[in-house]
């Protein structure tokens, strides 16, 4: 094949996947059409990846042992993906999503110390000099998405404490470490340093930062951690793809950057809470308005209690939390509500857009089990109807409902919009136990006299629901 031809061929490749991108991206923006989105997104990166292999073979600059290399990276990677969405369980969807984060800044920060290794300028001019500093940013960036995605990985797991947080002046070693590492960078990108040795050093530095970044901030925050995180690494995609000249990566780089920025400035809005307060100001716990001295007192409601309030209300509506992810109990509230239904009670769900621990974490879960997007009540929306509600039902959420963020000036997560469902006539409150949520303190709420609590499994407590309504 002529080598322009297929320089053509492989550009135009570029563009259908930057096009696919932009499209899937575009789609995924409304839970009917997000599924598609993906798929569409995938196809488009599946033609770039195609392209460029077929180009390089063509133009005969691809050893047949570095394409057996690729050709097994590309099936060990396929399967190992494909394994860990299938198996991982929704409630682990946000570790899932940190260590596959990480895995791309790795990737990104890999490449770009091969491209050190291979970098060597005839003349130091601009381009040379912009092209260094796109390859040292791309290690940089995505060296600390790496290990910082694994540290939020392991909070997330529970494996790792938010003790660090604790350790006093900790945020300005930090800061000191940042200002060696960036300065360092700086030293050898402006003389041109090329040598293998001190990139690595580099290398080293972001990666120890990366660590030390995240340790701090608490797992409460881990959700806003993972978004910014996932901004890093398509940053560092972005800068790489300068390097190599290859728009794909420039494209993809900047749509995933700018998404995750976005969806981390979202993230703490919903919060109200600032990026820095996130990330130098983390939640462990501290106290609420029911750490006043004095007895609290709780009213508990039996499954079958709860099912002649329910059956005999004109609206009600669900609040899932992470303990509905956690029980799998998406399925059998949505035959509760299709069964309510039936008796002509007005069934609706009450979103908060960090239920879960991530945004849409709740919203897919629910499309798990078929319930209709129509149904879905954003914050400002269920809170405009909770006060004409005559039961609020709320499956496992804690944080997300409690008032002391609304009550409280002392509460660690006081400003916090949360779904005002202590608003309404009755509550029910489906948990375990009392105890906290994931930021670590009480929830008032619980000790309200319009508030039932019933202590089960939410799928245990909700299939319980369903016999004693269909036995009425």
């Amino acid at each position: 094949m002529d080598s322009g031809l297929a320089k053509v061929i492989l550009e135009f490749s570029y563009l259908i996947a930057a096009l696919s991108f932009i499209f899937g991206l575009k789609m995924m923006s409304h839970p009917r059409t997000a599924r598609r989105g993906n798929a569409v997104a995938a196809a488009g990166m599946g033609v770039a990846i195609l392209a460029t292999i077929l180009y390089l073979v063509m133009e005969d600059l691809m050893p047949m042992t570095n394409l057996g290399l690729i050709i097994a990276g590309l099936g060990i990677g396929s399967v190992a993906g494909t394994w860990a969405a299938r198996k991982v369980p929704m409630t682990a969807m946000p570790q899932m999503v940190s260590l596959f984060n990480g895995m791309g800044g790795a990737c990104v920060a890999l490449i770009s110390l091969v491209e050190v290794y291979h970098f060597h300028p005839e003349t130091w001019d601009l381009y040379a000099y912009l092209e260094y500093g796109s390859i040292l940013l791309g290690t940089l960036i995505g060296s600390i998405s790496f290990s910082g995605s694994i540290i939020a990985w392991g909070k997330l797991e529970g494996k790792i404490s938010d003790k660090w947080a604790r350790i006093k002046g900790i945020n300005i070693m930090n800061a000191l470490l940042l200002l060696v590492t960036l300065g360092y960078g700086l030293y050898i990108w402006i003389n041109g340093d090329l040598e293998f040795f001190k990139v690595l050093i580099f290398f080293g530095l972001a990666i120890l930062y990366g660590i030390t970044f995240v340790l701090p901030i608490g797992g409460a925050d881990m959700p806003v951690v993972i978004s910014l995180l996932n901004s890093f690494t398509g940053t560092a995609a972005a800068f790489a793809g300068f390097a190599y000249d290859n728009m794909a990566m420039i494209i993809g780089g900047i749509l995933v950057g700018s998404a995750g920025t976005l969806l981390t400035i979202l993230m703490t809005r919903a919060m109200n809470r600032s990026l820095m307060n996130v990330l130098l100001g983390a939640i462990v716990g501290g106290g609420s308005a029911t750490d006043e001295e004095g007895e609290k007192t709780i009213k508990e409601v039996t499954p079958q209690d709860a099912a002649i309030m329910l059956a005999y209300a004109n609206k009600v509506i669900f609040v899932p939390g992470y303990g509905l992810a956690v029980a799998q109990a998406q399925h059998a509230l949505h035959e509760l509500e299709k069964l309510l239904e039936e008796r002509g009670v007005d069934v609706k769900y009450a979103i908060h857009p960090v239920a879960g621990r991530m945004p849409g974490h709740m919203n897919v879960l629910l499309a798990e089990a078929d319930v209709p997007y129509d149904k879905l009540l954003e914050l400002e929306q269920a809170n405009q109807e909770f006060p004409t509600t005559d039961v609020v039902v709320i499956i496992g959420a804690n944080d997300v409902v409690n008032p002391a963020a609304e009550q409280d000036p002392s509460s660690p997560i006081y400003g916090m919009p949360i779904l005002q469902a202590y608003k309404a006539k009755n509550v029910i409150v489906i948990k375990r136990s009392l105890r906290p949520g994931y930021a670590g303190i009480d929830n008032p709420l619980f000790y309200m006299d319009n508030t039932r609590m019933l202590f089960a499994d939410a799928k245990k407590a909700i299939e319980e629901i369903i016999k004693a309504i269909q036995e009425l």
